[in-house]
């Protein structure tokens, strides 16, 4: 009796074993869990802005501590109705083309294939709301758009977008053939997912049928342009923060208090799971173009507001051209070379980057720390900790230009590095930062 007591005990620790074991390796398949994600503007990334010129560029960004690489429509541009020279990519011609500026399919494979080997996956955008007023289907299925009084395509509603003409999702035919195109990037181009532009505007049911069908192919990563938590009920793994950047211009111009970004973060966590990724960035392709460059909202407090978007929550996203220190608007409709240099700041998002896929108190969604503020009493102090069992990430910000003096109130008895200097220390007590200064501490790994 007692040997067979013993049995069972040994097949339950094994069975325990097991199953931790499987929920070990459930979590380590999970390659976006520590992502990190790099905007590619291709039109304006090179002289060039093509497939081509841009393929040599992917190994420095994996460098740089890259994981996703999502590029801006890729598809022939509308003429019709056209804004400036080039038109925007926002007006698709063609679902299933590559735009010819770029190059041709075999160089987008290219750019595929070549990420793949770093182990880094790709994503397209996706523009499903509107189709430019040349595509082949406002010629032959006009009922598959939103039309005015007169029967003629419109823009969206609200919008100076007079190059697109709106899609009217109560047709079913439409959205079965918007699946299949976006299936056909999946099959034939291996890609990993879609930045889905404006996805708010569509119905939640239509990306949970195209998610849906998308995932029966391979599993897809997929990035809404939107705040709206419904859509990660539909299978969307990650949504913008468009409020916190609104907040933080605010914040800049003195509009608006750390209070508010407080009062912020806490709606946050009430208002998304946490299994919701979100998408956090100082500046992207709208908001360089329409709104300013970091220096214009930001002005010289532009580092440490990347510090504080790159540490606070989410996945940080890098825009092109901003390791070189982008000073200028992007054109949107005409050709605007990024000014690349010396990469000024290369190293400094770099570390910021690396940080992240390194440390599980920075990473995505559920994989990531806790946030857990540090009050001083001094608006012009924001410190913080992210904190996931025994790893965690301090970081303290100074946005004044006088010299500010820390006394934690509760002494660090840890072995902890600071990121940009590298020092080592076991107690951190007292904390000294510069005009504008900042540190980073977080706890050594093992």
């Amino acid at each position: 009796m007692k040997n067979v007591i013993l049995s069972f005990l040994y097949l339950v620790i094994l069975s325990c074993n097991n199953q931790e074991l499987v929920k070990n390796n459930a979590e380590q398949e999970v390659w976006h869990k520590n992502a990190t994600i790099y905007e590619v503007n291709l039109r304006q990334f090179t002289e060039e802005g093509t497939f081509r010129a841009f393929l040599p560029h992917i190994e420095r960004i994996h460098d740089l501590g890259i994981d996703i690489l999502w590029f801006m429509p890729i598809h022939p541009i509308g003429e019709k109705n056209r804004k400036g020279v080039l038109g925007s990519y926002y007006s698709v011609k063609d679902y299933r083309g590559i735009n010819p500026e770029f190059g041709t399919k075999e160089d987008f494979m290219a750019i595929i294939e070549k990420a793949h080997s770093l182990d880094m996956k790709v994503l397209m955008d996706w523009v499903a709301n509107h189709t430019a007023f040349d595509h082949d289907w406002t010629e032959e299925h006009k009922e598959w758009y939103t039309l005015d009084s007169l029967g003629n395509f419109q823009p969206p509603i609200g919008t100076d977008w007079w190059d697109v003409a709106d899609l009217n999702y109560d047709i079913v035919e439409m959205r079965l053939a918007m699946v299949d195109a976006m299936k056909y990037w999946v099959e034939d181009f291996d890609i990993d997912g879609f930045r889905c532009d404006a996805a708010s505007w569509l119905p939640v049911d239509f990306w949970s049928q195209a998610i849906a069908s998308l995932n029966k192919l391979k599993p897809v990563f997929m990035l809404a342009e939107a705040e709206n938590p419904a859509l990660h009920e539909v299978g969307f793994d990650m949504t913008y923060t468009w409020e916190y950047l609104h907040v933080t211009n605010e914040i800049a111009k003195g509009n608006m208090y750390f209070e508010d970004l407080d009062k912020l973060m806490i709606k946050e966590d009430s208002v998304y799971t946490e299994e919701a990724y979100r998408l956090y960035f100082t500046t992207n392709h709208d908001e360089n173009s329409w709104n300013g460059t970091v220096f214009e909202r930001y002005g010289n407090t532009h580092l440490l507001q990347a510090i504080l978007v790159f540490t606070i929550d989410g996945m940080p996203l890098l825009y092109s051209g901003q390791e070189a220190g982008l000073k200028k608007r992007l054109k949107f409709f005409e050709k605007d070379a990024i000014e690349w240099g010396d990469y000024i700041y290369a190293d400094f998002f770099s570390a910021l980057l690396k940080l992240h896929q390194k440390h599980p108190a920075l990473w995505n969604g559920k994989y990531g720390g806790t946030f857990e503020k540090m009050d001083y009493e001094d608006d012009d102090l924001y410190c913080y900790q992210r904190v996931k069992e025994d790893n965690r990430v301090f970081v303290f910000l100074n946005f004044s230009d006088t010299i500010k003096f820390i006394d934690l109130k509760e002494p660090i008895i840890q072995s902890l590095t600071e990121l940009y200097s590298q020092e080592k220390t076991d107690l951190l007590n007292k904390v000294e930062l510069g005009p504008l200064g900042y540190k980073v501490f977080y706890t050594d790994l093992y």
